[in-house]
């Protein structure tokens, strides 16, 4: 009597694992992708918006790390790719890391990817490359979706200079002292929020800010996409006054309309709001971002600050 096969069988790193992917009908055929680690972008919604490459990398990888595996078996199911996958996100890092490294030192290619979007944009994976790196393998780069280009080329908003916030803070207090702090850069900001967040974000935004020209950019690239456009008071009532949305959101804003450089005492209340969370270098870096201003002028008054307080030039 012949052995019967086991149900299901789990796809494996094996040399005959079929490496190959379906598009449009046809399968085709990948070879095994390089060694190393291979950052690869996927759709932020829209799955059709994968590219030639990526699946290339998808299919020929031996592993595929990713923050949650059935959001990524979707993707895959979607275009008939076996790879295994692994889990890698924040609850998990520093277990799976050197997991990681380590099938990369045996040779193996790891493709990383997040839940939607470019890996490491707000999400996890900076360790792992800075890790992968240090040990003296390759890291590759396979570019494609952004929610925060995408939502840029829609806003209508300035797009030849902008800063990426990402999330802000959840708590009233920290949010509006963050906002405080972006309030001078000379740029469009970009920022990510959640539904339940985005009216008490706007209200804030709003009062810190003023009537900044800004675009909410929900769901892009999916069904239900929509960019509601406007002065931030207005889309601060709007969205107080309405249920919270749903889906994933990105706010864009216009950059402001007074770039006059502070004055000393704004200067160096931006300098102790820095000072109060990063090194003195760091501080005058990012105030120097904020303001246009010389680094060099910047840094003598960071320190005078710095010993005011008995820092000292961290």
């Amino acid at each position: 009597m012949k052995p019967r096969p086991s149900a299901n069988p789990r796809p494996s790193a094996s040399k005959d694992r079929a490496r190959s992917y379906v598009i449009a009908g046809q399968t085709v055929e990948t070879p095994a992708l390089a060694p190393g680690l291979h950052i690869v972008a996927t759709p932020i919604g829209n799955l059709g918006d994968i590219t030639l490459r990526a699946l290339e990398a998808l299919a020929g990888a031996h592993v595929i790390a990713c923050e949650d595996t059935r959001v990524t078996r979707k993707l895959l199911d979607r275009y008939g790719i076996a790879t295994p996958l692994t889990p890698y996100h924040d609850h998990n890092a520093a277990e799976a890391r050197p997991k990681i490294l380590a099938r990369i030192a045996d040779g193996q290619a790891v493709a990383l990817v997040s839940d939607a979007g470019t890996p490491l944009v707000s999400d996890p994976g900076f360790k792992l490359v800075r890790a992968v790196q240090e040990a003296g393998h390759a890291v590759t780069a396979l570019p494609g979706a952004s929610a925060t280009l995408a939502a840029l080329t829609v806003a209508g908003l300035p797009s030849d200079r902008f800063f990426f916030e990402g999330f802000l803070p959840p708590k009233e207090m920290a949010r509006r002292t963050r906002i405080g702090e972006l309030k001078r850069i000379p740029a469009t900001l970009v920022l990510f929020e959640t539904g339940p967040r985005l009216a008490a974000a706007l209200a804030d935004l709003a009062g810190e800010l003023g009537a900044r020209e800004a675009a909410i950019c929900r769901e892009l690239t999916k069904l239900h996409e929509e960019v509601r456009r406007g002065e931030l008071p207005e889309l601060a009532r709007h969205y107080g006054a309405a249920e919270p949305p749903r889906g994933e959101i990105v706010i864009v804003i216009a950059p402001p309309a007074d770039e006059t450089p502070p004055d000393a005492t704004e200067l160096d209340e931006l300098l102790r709001q820095a000072l109060g969370r990063v090194s003195v270098k760091d501080a005058v870096s990012e105030v120097a971002d904020a303001t246009g201003l010389s680094r060099r002028d910047i840094y003598q008054r960071a320190l005078a600050l710095a010993k005011e307080h008995g820092d000292g030039a961290a």
